[in-house]
């Protein structure tokens, strides 16, 4: 299974948050994360956390064919770093 995004938005994210979509595939690599839906407009979605480069960061992502598509990636929100600290944290 390969990651797929946009690149218009990849280039922006990278700009405006110093994140890129390409290592995304870190989420995928067997570090602690938390997984969560967050459908929108009637397409599945998730939302993972995990600590990436020290800093809690959200991946939000979908399934597309064979993909594991990016939609966008930002820096943890306080609940989902909250959630994070409460499961993978003692």
């Amino acid at each position: 299974m390969g990651l797929s995004w946009n690149d218009t938005k990849r280039d922006r994210v990278r700009a405006e948050r110093g994140l890129d979509f390409a290592d995304a595939d870190l989420f995928f690599d067997g570090r602690p994360v938390v997984t969560e839906p967050s459908s929108r407009g009637g397409e599945e979605r998730w939302r993972s956390t995990a600590i990436v480069s020290g800093r809690f960061v959200t991946l939000v992502w979908t399934q597309r064919e064979d993909n594991l598509h990016v939609i966008t990636m930002r820096r943890a929100h306080a609940k989902e770093e909250r959630q994070y600290r409460q499961l993978h944290v003692r």
